[in-house]
């Protein structure tokens, strides 16, 4: 089963370009591409889209509101695919759904399996993004007296583990400083995530780092 892919993004020639590269891979079906945010969030409602990659920055909507309404309304996840310059958003669109936050320029290769992993139910903030967005907070969540948010309802090793995601350690990763399972590691961010009443990892990283869950 194909993955279906909507592009929306003003510059045509990135448009088209991210058409062809992901047209290359077996795993995905480009439907279509559009220019601007409104575009996009009226093709997701009148179409199955399962990713819809979205830039920030486009006339109409703009990539942020387009996740908040594509999120709501429909079955699609919203991805968003941009420039470092466009840091300023990130909390914005992550409390708005998105499923990932990737830079253009990565290798196709990179993008190729965010989207696959997100297809699969994961969230995605590139490593690159969260460290931008920690010094931007001017925080950096090496251990429990940095944290922001209030750690008392959660165990000693959730605490451990929500430190470490914060810092971007994949749930392999966490498995491996910590030596315990990937399987545990997911018991343990499903009951934080309980616990907070959030959705997913890297809305579980911003609460860390700024205390605050929106």
């Amino acid at each position: 089963m194909k993955i279906m892919v909507l592009i929306a993004d003003d510059n045509s020639f990135i448009r088209e370009g991210l058409k062809i590269i992901l047209s290359t891979y077996e795993e995905f079906e480009v439907l279509d591409t559009v220019s601007d945010g409104e575009e996009a969030v009226n093709y997701c409602l009148a179409h199955a889209v399962d990713i819809a990659l979205l830039d920030v920055r486009m006339p109409h909507l703009n990539g942020v509101e387009a996740t908040k309404l594509i999120a709501e309304q429909t079955s699609t996840k919203p991805i968003i695919l941009t420039t470092f310059d466009d840091d300023e958003y990130i909390l914005d669109a992550i409390k708005n759904g998105a499923k990932g936050y990737l830079l253009k320029n990565n290798d196709p290769e990179q993008i190729r399996d965010a989207m696959k992993s997100v297809f699969h139910g994961n969230s995605i903030l590139q490593e690159g993004i969260l460290e931008k967005l920690k010094s931007n907070l001017s925080v950096t969540a090496t251990n429990e007296s940095e944290a922001k948010m209030d750690l008392t309802p959660f165990t000693e090793r959730e605490r451990d583990i929500l430190a470490l995601i914060a810092k971007g350690y994949s749930n392999k990763a966490i498995s491996k400083q910590l030596f315990i399972s990937e399987g545990t590691v997911a018991n343990y961010i499903t009951s934080i995530l309980g616990k907070t009443g959030l959705e997913h990892r890297t809305q579980i990283a911003i609460y860390y780092l700024t205390g605050k869950v929106d």
